[in-house]
């Protein structure tokens, strides 16, 4: 069912519009002749960190800097096709000294966006907006908004459970599925063409022992496999991963192999368009375990997708999540992760319940029509 009243957006400036990180670090290189060049994988928590990238913040201390940053690619059309869909607003926050150079450069690059809709300031959890997107965990983490939205940067991968996207594709795919705009009603589910089934949900809630139920019930589906810089994960026999260094997935990354990323204990995870795309080939349906980003990176780039949110007890996920083989700070911060991924459960196709793995697969299959 569409909403009946018109979603509002707040947008952050510096690295979801303007490059700030990027610029800074090309500043770097050019001024200081760094050998290996500095670069933005360095910058892997905001703010001074005691090494050679701490030196971009000289430029961010600059009037010329706010005044020549230059837009990211795609963002102006981003703006355009956003504001068709929801009200935007602009949330920044700059030194006092630089607050009309920015207000001046949004006008100017960004001239549907009314000049009364440009907030200018740090207390981003005191705006009243349906949706915020921003770079900034510390932002996302505190924002009253009803979806607040991470985009992901080498400086938030540690951010687990929030809603997230890794571009402006997936944010509007996320808007209209927020907006109800985009859903799968039961009766246009159809699994007579190849398709998509992401099982999303809390760490612990069973998403692995549904999926190998599904595949030991079902013929019709094969699970994707995907790729992990955790060594670790790759000898878990209920989880299907390929072991790949830092180096080689930020290069699958920045050549388009992987389509969707998402980070757990800093440890990157992701899929690869290639390896879905076989699987639709040979007629299967594909059979994926996802948090909510990678689920909305896969509506993003593929039609028929359903997601399917798994719910289970808080104590008997906190009992699986404790039993897990992994270290105490994993444990720890996917604990804290429970509550945000249970708002999941509202932007996913449809929900089932956990109570035994054999009555979660029959629910699935009646969902699915699978007889």
């Amino acid at each position: 069912m569409k909403r009946s009243y018109r979603l509002s957006t707040a947008l952050d400036v510096d690295d979801l519009l303007m490059e700030c990180v990027p610029y800074a670090v090309r500043l770097a290189n050019e001024k200081y002749k760094f050998d290996p060049p500095l670069t933005i994988y360095e910058v892997d928590r905001w703010g001074k960190l005691g090494t050679r990238a701490d030196v971009i913040f000289e430029f961010m201390d600059d009037p010329a800097f706010f005044r020549t940053q230059p837009v990211i690619q795609g963002a102006r059309e981003f703006v355009q096709k956003l504001s068709q869909m929801t009200e935007v607003f602009i949330s920044t926050a700059v030194w006092p000294a630089y607050l009309t150079l920015r207000f001046q450069r949004i006008l100017e690059e960004f001239p549907e966006i009314p000049q009364d809709h440009i907030l200018l300031g740090a207390r981003k959890d005191k705006i009243d907006v349906d949706i915020l997107f921003d770079d900034g965990m510390h932002n996302v983490f505190r924002s009253n908004a009803a979806y607040p939205i991470l985009m992901r940067r080498p400086w938030n991968q540690e951010a687990t459970g929030m809603l997230a996207v890794n571009n402006y594709d997936e944010f509007l795919k996320l808007v209209e599925v927020i907006s109800g705009s985009y859903n799968v009603k039961p009766e246009e589910l159809s699994l007579n063409q190849p398709s998509i089934i992401v099982l999303v949900g809390p760490s612990g809630s069973g998403k692995n022992d549904i999926a190998k139920g599904l595949l030991e019930k079902r013929d019709c589906f094969e699970k994707l496999v995907s790729y992990t810089t955790d060594e670790g994960a790759v000898s878990r026999p209920e989880q299907s991963y390929r072991h790949v260094s830092l180096e080689e997935f930020r290069k699958m990354c920045d050549d388009g192999d992987i389509f969707e990323s998402t980070t757990y204990g800093r440890h990157a995870y992701g899929s690869r368009k290639s390896d879905v795309e076989k699987i639709l080939g040979s007629g299967k349906h594909v059979l994926t375990v996802m948090d909510i980003c990678g689920a909305m990176a896969m509506k993003t780039h593929f039609p028929n997708v359903v997601t399917i949110y798994v719910k289970r007890d808080k104590k008997d996920l906190l009992t699986a999540l404790l039993e897990k083989d992994a270290p105490t700070p994993d444990k720890v911060n996917r604990i804290l992760a429970i509550e945000a991924e249970t708002k999941n459960a509202h932007i996913c196709d449809y929900t089932v319940n956990f109570d035994s793995c054999e009555n979660a697969v029959a629910q699935i299959c009646e969902k699915l029509h699978l007889k």
